[in-house]
């Protein structure tokens, strides 16, 4: 059976969707027919998104907001909705992080994570539950391997991101009588993003070590991600939900944790 996923005259709303993994999949979205509206903190990312993914021929909308604060994602979402319609699908991927060993990290520091990635969740699919309460409506969250595998100058990360992945049960759950799915994708090393570069390799022996660690001996694409987005926004996974898929080449497998926290610890 071949399947085709085609998001046309659907809108698709990627909060965080202007760089990195998060613009990858906006772009996927896009190429599949969607009408794609991206949010970001900063006007200028918004910008330069905008006028790639219009180069592309996609129909797009782009708002700034900032995901910490509640009103401002309400008042994202509502400016989205009256350009393009309401809303089919969401990915929440807004995120913040820099290596630091917890003691010598500052309570602000860790705050200033938790708020961004965990609250900054919880106000992103807050605000989107009244644009996608009904039927054949997903949630993807963006999380990290951090939730699950402990890794040295990680704990604020770590600590965000196991909170959004119970968030993600949690409102599966919950939603799941509105006929809405949540799930969440977390990524393992994405070659190319400004993540993999600040906190994953700098130098040949940190690439090295991180490749070693992933079973499949390869980094990860964008497009490793955004695949596994237009599937858990299609109908192909209608019943799916709860669930929080890794997409990291094998490398949440508990036997790879030494040399992921070997990379870690030497970045520290």
């Amino acid at each position: 059976m071949r399947m085709d996923i085609d998001f046309q005259g659907r809108h698709v709303f990627v909060f965080g969707g202007t760089t990195g993994i998060n613009f990858g999949i906006a772009q996927a979205f896009a190429r599949c027919g969607a009408r794609v509206s991206v949010a970001s903190r900063k006007r200028e990312n918004v910008d330069a998104a905008l006028a790639v993914l219009a180069a592309q021929g996609a129909q797009t909308h782009g708002v700034c907001a900032d995901v910490r604060d509640f009103d401002a994602v309400g008042a994202a979402f509502e400016d989205a909705a009256q350009r393009f319609g309401p809303i089919d699908a969401l990915v929440s991927g807004a995120a913040g992080n820099f290596l630091c060993p917890a003691n010598a990290m500052s309570a602000n520091g860790f705050r200033t994570v938790v708020d961004i990635d965990l609250v900054g969740s919880f106000n992103v699919l807050r605000q989107a539950y009244a644009h996608l309460r009904r039927p054949g409506a997903s949630l993807i969250n963006i999380t990290a391997p951090q939730a699950t595998v402990a890794m040295r100058s990680q704990a604020h990360a770590a600590a965000a991101k196991a909170g959004i992945d119970q968030l993600t049960r949690v409102l599966a759950l919950e939603w799941g009588a509105d006929g809405i799915r949540v799930n969440a994708i977390s990524p393992g090393p994405i070659d190319g993003t400004e993540g993999f570069r600040r906190l994953i390799a700098r130098t040949e022996e940190e690439l090295a070590l991180a490749r070693e660690a992933v079973p499949l001996r390869r980094f990860g694409t964008p497009d490793d991600i955004a695949n596994l987005a237009l599937f858990l926004a299609s109908p192909y996974a209608s019943y799916i939900s709860g669930a929080v898929i890794p997409c990291d080449g094998g490398g949440a497998i508990d036997s790879v944790k030494p040399a992921l926290e070997r990379a870690s610890a030497q970045q520290a």
